[in-house]
């Protein structure tokens, strides 16, 4: 067995975002008087920033209920991230009623093969890719199972982006090294 086939390749969640719906109206001058963070500026920006140290997220707050959490690295510390808000929200007097809606809309990871890859060979022989290094110096491959987009670079480095669900990370990295091994795009570094 070769020892390409041996190393397994390794992901990290860089970041999660995520809309949160609480289905209520809110009003933003008084969440940026009262709670610490909060920076409202309608004329540049119509939502209302709060930063977060624990768990360090930036959530964008809107008059509709509805909020864009981004800076988490999984979905534990999503979770957590908007149950400080809310939490934060009612400690200082903003009243919020009803469950929050956590959609996740995109993951994005990091990634390495641990192995050099033959961009080259690779954008001629996988389907769903583009390589134009006069452009861009990474192979940009659009995984359909799981629905994924992969930067993939020759030092075997890699960026995914689009999953929904922490395990479709390792799931995409799993299956393009994969796929690349029998490709035969994996040189030995």
């Amino acid at each position: 067995m070769s020892l390409s086939r041996e190393v397994k390749p390794i992901t990290r969640i860089e970041n999660i975002v995520a809309t949160v719906i609480l289905d209520q109206p809110l009003d933003l001058l008084a969440i940026e008087k009262n709670v610490p963070n909060a920076t409202y500026q309608p004329d540049q920006f119509p939502g209302l920033i709060l930063r977060l140290d624990r768990p360090k997220t930036t959530a964008l707050v809107f008059k509709s209920g509805k909020m864009v959490v981004t800076g988490a690295k999984s979905i534990k510390t999503l979770v957590a991230a908007v149950k400080r808000i809310i939490y934060l929200l009612r400690r200082y007097g903003i009243i919020v009623t009803g469950k929050p809606r956590i959609q996740v809309q995109n993951i994005v990871a990091s990634g390495d093969i641990r192995s050099q890859v033959n961009l080259e060979r690779a954008a001629y022989l996988l389907e769903d890719s583009m390589y134009e290094p006069e452009q861009f110096p990474g192979l940009i491959h659009r995984m359909r199972h799981p629905r994924v987009v992969l930067l993939i670079f020759s030092s075997g480095k890699m960026v995914i982006t689009g999953a929904k669900e922490e395990r479709e990370v390792g799931e995409a990295a799993s299956n393009i090294h994969k796929r690349l091994l029998e490709l035969n795009c994996i040189k030995p570094k």
